[in-house]
Formats: structure tokens, sequence, C-alpha cells
């Protein structure tokens, strides 16, 4: 694949390995998270054209689906952080249908930093957006540059029904079989939110508690 022109606003692609994208999200996602997914991909890409960034819509809309795959069940591992289990599902999928592995890597590697404070922005744009657009739709960042009839329509067709309460208790589920892999990422605190007495390491007590004598 090549980058192509964005799609319009509020348009999916509608390529084979998009609508398999979207069965995949439809049959193993909650409806919020379902929604979540597909809001993430519309303010991103939206984000993309008001940037004039030269992005793969087809990509982008996949690292959306699977973005938060691996708090399902069916993909979620016993030992890796939830954005990895998302990322290394994408992977599979878009190795089954003989996508390019740089292209592979590109959706990886956005939804496996999609989580991360600071890093995405300077990578590609699809890495960028993914992660722009999950800040969005999440915590608000960028709210008032977004234009204000397209969101209030994105979310009339998607609805954030509960969405505050429903997805950080969603969000917790997905990784609280395995609250040390939080370690080190923003999901420390939501652990700490909903285990009572759970306390992520503190990096500087792990340096004083390495072997090394000084």
């Amino acid at each position: 694949m090549t980058p192509r022109t964005p799609a319009p606003a509020l348009v999916i692609p509608d390529s084979l390995l998009a609508k398999e994208a979207t069965d995949v999200l439809r049959e193993h996602s909650t409806d919020l998270l379902f929604n979540h997914s597909i809001r993430v991909y519309l303010f991103a890409a939206e984000q993309g054209r008001q940037k004039k960034l030269r992005f793969d819509s087809e990509l982008l809309y996949v690292a959306a689906a699977f973005h938060d795959l691996g708090l399902i069940k069916k993909f979620a591992s016993t030992d890796e952080r939830f954005e990895v289990d998302g990322a290394n599902a994408a992977r599979q999928f878009l190795s089954a249908h003989n996508i390019a592995e740089d292209q592979v890597q590109t959706v990886w590697e956005a939804i496996a930093l999609h989580t991360t404070p600071g890093i995405p922005k300077y990578m590609g744009p699809e890495v960028a957006l993914l992660n722009s657009g999950v800040l969005l739709d999440v915590v608000g960042v960028g709210f008032d540059q977004f234009p204000v009839e397209l969101r209030e329509e994105i979310v009339a067709k998607y609805p954030r029904t509960n969405f505050k309460e429903g997805f950080v208790r969603e969000y917790f589920a997905g990784f609280a079989h395995k609250p040390a892999t939080t370690y080190g990422t923003v999901n420390a605190a939501v652990c700490e939110r909903f285990m009572p007495g759970f306390k992520s390491p503190k990096a500087c007590d792990l340096i004083a508690g390495s072997p090394w004598s000084h």
C-alpha cells in the first residue's frame, strides 16, 4: 500500500482490510470500546487533515480498531502490557493479509505507544495521529481545537454513553489480572485507584534495591 489521500470526515475506509478489521472489532469488543475505537479513528483522521499530514487512512483505521483489543480476554496475555497485546493482534491480522512488514510495524508501533506520553508526536503520522485521537476522546486534549459541529456529529453517530465511568472500569478490567505490567505507565494509577493496597514500584526504590554495591 502507498499513502493515500485521507477520506472525507465521517467516512470509514471501505477496503476489504478495513471491513475485516471492523468485523474483528465488532465481534470481540464491547459497545463502549467499539464506539470509542471508531471515534478515535475519526478524530485522528480529521486532526491529520487539519494539519495537512500525508497519512495512510487504512493503516490508521486498523490501528484504531485494534488499539484496545489487548483489553479483551481473547487477545490478552498473562505477562505483557495490554498495548503490546493489541499490537501483536494487529500484527497477526495484517500479516495474514500479506501487508508489507514496514506497514505492519507502523501499526504495531502506533498501538504499542498509544498510551505513552510525549513520544508518539515525534514519530510517523499514523503513530502520532492514533495517539492524538485517543487523547482527544479519553481526556479531551485538543477538544477546543476540533470543529464543534463535526465533533458533535461523530459523538451522535458513535455515542459516549456513560463513557467516563464505563471506560475506566473496562480499561482496568483489561489488565487487572496482571497489574505488574503497568509499571512505568499511566495505567499504574488506574490499578492504584481500583486495587486497595496496590502500589506500583517506584524507580528510586528499584535503583536503591538493585544488587549493585554503589
